[in-house]
């Protein structure tokens, strides 16, 4: 398991490994050879509910050891986007015999092939569209908002049921499932309709915590009358 991992401008994929690591071993005495690597992410909800396992993607290419300048822009961007304690030093560490290497390596997947299997289903993605991609802007706060949504506002959750028409929703149980700046994902279960997910709409794309609130309270009115 990578200690961090972020996707450079180009679409690369930098690792933070253990010096240790299998990973690591295998770069440093590849050498020029190309060693082709797969990284599977599994991505799991932050909230209790059946079938936690929201979705899988895996990504194929080739690993090498980050080296020479690229170490000081990679160290910096991992940084920014994953302020760990591991990265100290890195930028400053000079081309190393393995022997000699700290106890962090750096090292660079460049993406040839990614397959995702999640809740809008399976297929491919280009690898161009990924060194294309933003991160959501909801990312770093999806975890602590879906369980604070489920915590204190349950029973509100539990109202957008109203929204989807025929469905009958007595006795089911809500669990807001995924959310980002689109919209939100709720798991409905039990009940006489059965377990189903039912994805809701934000009027607008949100673009920080305070769009969202907005959003949220457009759902729940709309879901009240």
């Amino acid at each position: 398991m990578p200690a961090a991992r972020t996707v450079t401008p180009d679409g690369d994929v930098i690792l933070l490994v253990s010096g240790e690591s299998t990973a690591a071993r295998a770069a440093a005495h590849a050498q020029d050879d190309d060693l082709t690597a797969v990284i599977e992410i599994t991505d799991v909800a932050p909230v209790s509910v059946p079938h936690r396992i929201r979705g899988r993607a895996w990504l194929a290419g080739w690993l090498t050891p980050v080296r020479g300048d690229d170490r000081a822009a990679c160290a910096a961007l991992l940084a920014e986007r994953h302020p760990v304690g591991e990265l100290l030093g890195l930028s400053e560490a000079s081309e190393l015999p393995y022997s000699a290497r700290p106890a962090w390596m750096m090292l660079r997947l460049e993406v040839g092939e990614i397959s995702v299997d999640d809740l809008w289903g399976a297929e491919h993605v280009d690898p161009e569209d990924l060194a294309a991609a933003e991160p959501d802007p909801m990312v770093a706060h999806e975890s602590e908002l879906l369980q604070h949504l489920h915590a204190a506002h349950g029973d509100r959750i539990g109202e957008l049921c109203g929204l989807l028409g025929a469905r009958e929703a007595d006795g089911m149980t809500a669990v807001p499932l995924s959310l980002d700046r689109l919209g939100l994902r709720v798991r409905f279960t039990g009940g006489a309709a059965g377990s189903f997910d039912a994805r809701f709409d934000f009027p607008e794309p949100v673009a920080d915590i305070c769009g969202l609130r907005r959003a949220m309270r457009t759902l729940f009115s709309a879901a009240s009358h």
